[in-house]
């Protein structure tokens, strides 16, 4: 596919994905949805990409759904939404939350309505100072989604995800980090470096381990405690076959940096 509304590339095991629509502040059109499951699809396929970042082009990580697409009589507008939602929005979310490698979200300025959840979406998020999260979507008569009544109450607890998602107001980033939103607000010129410095040390890491970290913590909201120990035992019994973990006792053991493989 000729990419027209993003950027994707791998180097040394770090996969870029940029959304590239910075005039309409990487609003999400139908073109922007097939080529972003395009470029996850073959990240999935490829064994030497080992994370993922996902950024924004210009001023705005991204403002959510083009609402220029969305211009639609009342009428159809019910079943427009929920057909998008279930061809676009939910496979999205759930290949962002499958995918078997660390994802760092670069939130370069505004997350919007669903930017702001592609963003909680991913595993590590990091805003630069100026950027915002807004639940956008009660101004205009509807719900969160891409998981945002999913996201939030877990992330911030009952009452601060009741306020975002009914007043829609605009929350800064060093607040999402003072609340437990996002993993880290920076200075605005040095997201670009310390979401390099993160990528190139998530890269070098474990990835296998990194995954089942991923998928435990992921999959701990449905489990008992009973049940959650059991799946850190069935984890650990296949990570202690893998070759970064013998490299990592080795390591250990001679007092020297290890060098993960991936395997």
């Amino acid at each position: 596919m000729s990419y027209q509304t993003i950027e994707y590339s791998v180097a040394a095991g770090i996969a870029r994905l940029t959304l590239n629509r910075p005039e309409r502040l990487n609003s999400l059109n139908t073109r922007m949805h097939q080529e972003v499951c395009h470029a996850l699809a073959a990240l999935a396929a490829d064994t030497e990409a080992r994370v993922l970042i996902l950024t924004g082009a210009g001023r705005g990580f991204c403002a959510g759904q083009d609402l220029g697409e969305r211009a639609v009589a009342p009428g159809g507008a019910a079943a427009d939404l929920g057909e998008s939602i279930e061809r676009h929005y939910k496979p999205l979310i759930l290949t962002l939350r499958r995918l078997p490698l660390p994802i760092i979200a670069a939130v370069n300025g505004v997350a919007a309505g669903a930017g702001a959840n592609i963003a909680l979406a991913c595993d590590l998020v990091l805003a630069a100072r100026s950027a915002s999260f807004v639940q956008a979507f009660a101004r205009i008569g509807l719900v969160p989604d891409c998981g945002g009544t999913w996201f939030l109450p877990r992330l911030l607890g009952s009452a601060r995800a009741m306020g975002l998602a009914l007043l829609g107001e605009k929350l800064p980033a060093a607040q999402a980090a003072e609340w437990g939103l996002i993993w880290r607000c920076v200075e605005d010129d040095e997201l670009g470096p310390e979401v390099d410095s993160l990528a190139e040390r998530l890269a070098a890491g474990p990835t296998r381990a990194l995954a089942r970290v991923k998928q435990l913590i992921a999959e701990s909201g449905s489990r008992t405690l009973e049940q959650q120990l059991d799946a850190e035992r069935d984890a650990q019994r296949e990570l202690g076959y893998s070759a970064d973990y013998a490299e990592g006792v080795a390591a250990f053991t001679a007092k020297r940096e290890p060098r993960f493989s991936g395997r």
